[in-house]
């Protein structure tokens, strides 16, 4: 069955009633919900979108398909600078309403897990509105109001740490309004190797019926499942995207490549400038770009920022790549494999090669298990067995047999594969048992994923492969993380060699274990709370605070039983402005895993998330950036009509395999109020046309920039 057909013929089996409850005027998209009713099947058509349930009913946005292009058009700019080992982004999306009506547009968008919104500017005319951060539920009635009121107003919260949403309201007939967000995240580095991703579109998620057991549930599912999905005959057409990166990461830069865009590189090794090649490319795949050192590799990046809350620094130490030394012991490896329906096209053919270049790995002395998913699950072994050539060819086999189809049942996969872990090779407590998970995560129900995992007590390593374009990265780190094991994304076909073989060289060796860290001559409080495992060439990437900074930071730990240790003198931190928001991104990080673990309660988890976000200024689960204009635009009177803004598919993704094959229909030559060929040519054509979509960013930019400079003076003048 199709992949979120899967999920709603499952909720219709549970009481969720489909109805079909609105249709905005064309070419806007169709909003498919389902209520749940004790007893009434009967469907409310054709509602008011300002109008809302009736009290106590619970929605779920289902994923339609957008047949055409919305009336609110998107452009997005991303314009991001790499210093150091961090990279300060920012956002802007300009919403340009094409219809005749008032309108209030919504779009959800994805941003690195690991990334710290802390700003939200708004451009009306010729005025900037700076937002504010504000507790979640006040952000949301502030935002509420303003537009009652007929005032514009933006609101940025997020729904998960990767993904958000941007809402705003009172965008009159014809009119542009730029919504500015910034935000920094560290750039990662393996063996070597620095990487910038920067999500450019949300997957469809898959939603089990299971979890839908109250309206916070269906609520929190609705919040990343509301966007319908582009029709694959207009991809391009919606939210094209500029992106621009200055490099500055402290030394000369060599092999710099991008993953999957193409690129014009300029200036000098040590201060490099990319912008992409097509000038704008469509928001249905991740942008990932690439470098290393042109000296040594380094194996320490330390950094520091003073505040008048106090020091905070960042130290990434990285333990030796080369461990060939080191004995590598018998595994037991059990290999999940998502075959859901997302996971139809490039994704299936990259998860299927993947998981048969980890096979072709295995030892005569390795256990191994097979087990994969959509919205059934099938073990090829009862546990276990011994990777002898016979058994190795039948996985084989297995696995070239398997096509994408169904939802995305992962819980149970997961716990099949904790449990059978450790029942093969004797139960020998020296056997590494590691759980590799081939998937492209995208579920809403992670905290259940991520519990699991906990329950597990640390017996099993979970090594998380991201498969596609677009994976949900939340997810895999957080599983990997918890699991002690690493993330892998492979992005394309092409990739598979390249990514699974540094993976696989991981799992055959021993991690770093029994981490310890000691600061002498000062103090620091470290996040992680918990000391992860730590393998070859991958960092242990640690931010703390301290009142002032000071001493020598000592990291220790054993590599397959011998002693390793590196000291750190902090003095010796490179100055950066942006080690504070990390470190506050990062103590949330800990209070969500320790919800997630049952080691704190959610009203507990909730006020310490709120506190952390208030005080460092950015947008968690429990704080929301709100900006509004205090000049009411929208006349007395006026409908205002709500648009969600549709996604692109993630490129490489089968349409009928995550939809079925019924929704694979040619658009029709007429639609809504002009023919395809005429709206497919209506790209975002913003005000004063002869610019084009990047001049008027640019202008609204540099009127961002001035309002933002005049905004600075003003304090000034008003604290002489």
């Amino acid at each position: 069955m199709p992949h979120t057909a899967v999920s709603r013929s499952h909720a219709i089996r549970r009481a969720l009633i489909p109805a079909i409850v609105l249709t905005l005027g064309a070419p806007a998209a169709m909003v498919v919900h389902a209520t749940v009713a004790a007893a009434d099947e009967s469907a409310a058509d054709d509602a008011a979108p300002q109008d809302g349930p009736a009290t106590g009913t619970l929605m779920l946005h289902g994923q339609g398909t957008a047949k055409s292009l919305p009336a609110v058009r998107l452009g997005t700019d991303m314009d991001v600078t790499v210093t150091g080992q961090v990279a300060r982004v920012r956002v802007t999306q300009a919403f340009r309403n094409t219809s005749d009506t008032w309108m209030e547009a919504s779009y959800l968008y994805p941003l690195p897990q690991d990334g710290a919104v802390d700003s939200l500017k708004m451009v009306v005319g010729q005025r900037v509105i700076v937002g504010h951060i504000q507790p979640r539920e006040k952000a949301r009635a502030t935002y509420e109001a303003a537009k009652s009121s007929g005032r514009k107003a933006g609101l940025v919260e997020q729904q998960r740490p990767n993904m958000f949403s941007t809402s705003v309201a009172n965008v009159g007939p014809g009119e542009t309004v730029l919504i500015s967000i910034e935000y920094q995240a560290p750039v990662a580095q393996v063996n070597g190797t620095f990487s910038l991703r920067l999500p450019l579109v949300v997957g469809p998620r898959y939603t089990p019926p299971h979890s839908l057991t109250s309206e916070v549930a269906v609520a929190d599912a609705n919040a990343v499942t509301a966007a319908p999905v582009l029709d694959p005959a207009l991809t391009g057409k919606a939210n094209p995207t500029s992106i621009s990166v200055h490099l500055a990461p402290g030394f000369d830069v060599a092999n710099l490549i991008s993953r999957y865009h193409r690129i014009d590189v300029a200036g000098p090794l040590a201060d490099r400038r990319v912008t992409l090649a097509d000038k704008t490319v469509p928001a249905n795949r991740d942008f990932v770009l690439e470098w290393r050192s042109a000296s040594a590799d380094p194996d320490l990046g330390l950094f520091a920022q003073h505040t008048a809350k106090g020091d905070y620094v960042m130290a990434a130490i990285t333990p030796p790549a080369n461990l060939d030394g080191v004995p590598r012991p018998p595994r037991e490896m059990v290999f999940v494999i998502d075959n859901s329906g997302s996971m139809g096209g490039d994704s299936m053919d990259e998860a299927k090669a993947s998981l048969i270049h980890a096979l072709g790995t295995l030892r005569p002395q390795d256990h191994f298990n097979v087990i994969r998913f959509d919205d059934t699950m099938t073990r090829l072994f009862d546990h276990s067995v011994s990777a002898t050539p016979d058994q190795v060819a039948l996985a084989t086999r297995f696995a070239e047999s398997l096509e994408a189809q169904g939802g995305t049942e992962m819980l149970p996969a997961l716990k099949a594969a904790l449990e059978d872990a450790g029942t093969g090779g004797g139960n020998d407590p020296d056997v590494l048992r590691q759980i590799v998970f081939l998937t492209d995560g995208e579920i809403s129900n992670e905290r259940e994923m991520m519990a699991a995992i906990g329950a597990d007590g640390g017996r099993s390593h979970v090594f998380m492969v991201g498969i596609g374009s677009a994976p949900n990265d939340f997810l895999m780190e957080r599983m990997s993380t918890i699991g002690g094991g690493v993330y892998t994304h492979v992005g394309a076909p092409g990739e598979v060699a390249a990514k699974m073989m540094p993976l696989l060289d991981v799992l055959s060796h021993p991690a770093v274990r029994d981490l310890s860290v000691r600061v002498e001559g000062g103090s620091l409080d470290l996040t992680p709370a918990r000391m992860p495992d730590v393998y070859a060439g991958r960092p242990l990437v640690l931010v703390g605070r301290s009142d002032k900074l000071a001493g020598t930071l000592t990291v220790s730990g054993r590599i397959g039983g011998k002693p390793w240790e590196r000291r750190v003198d902090l003095a010796s931190a490179l100055p950066s402005p942006a080690i504070e928001k990390l470190w506050a991104h990062r103590r949330i990080t800990d209070v969500e895993a320790d919800r997630a673990l049952g080691k704190l309660e959610d009203a507990a988890a909730d006020t310490e998330v709120e506190r952390i976000g208030m005080e460092s200024g950015i947008v968690t689960r429990r704080t929301s950036l709100v900006a509004v204009d205090e000049t009411p635009s929208r006349p007395a009177g006026a409908r205002l009509t709500r648009e969600e803004l549709p996604i692109e598919l993630p490129a490489g993704w089968d349409f009928g395999s995550l939809f079925g094959q019924d929704a694979i229909k040619t658009v029709p030559a007429t639609e809504g109020s002009g023919d395809r060929a005429a709206m497919q040519a209506q790209m975002l054509e913003l005000p004063q046309t002869a610019t084009g979509f990047l001049g008027t960013v640019g202008k609204g930019l540099a009127l961002l920039l001035a309002g933002m400079t005049g905004l600075a003076l003003l304090l000034r003048r008003r604290r002489a």
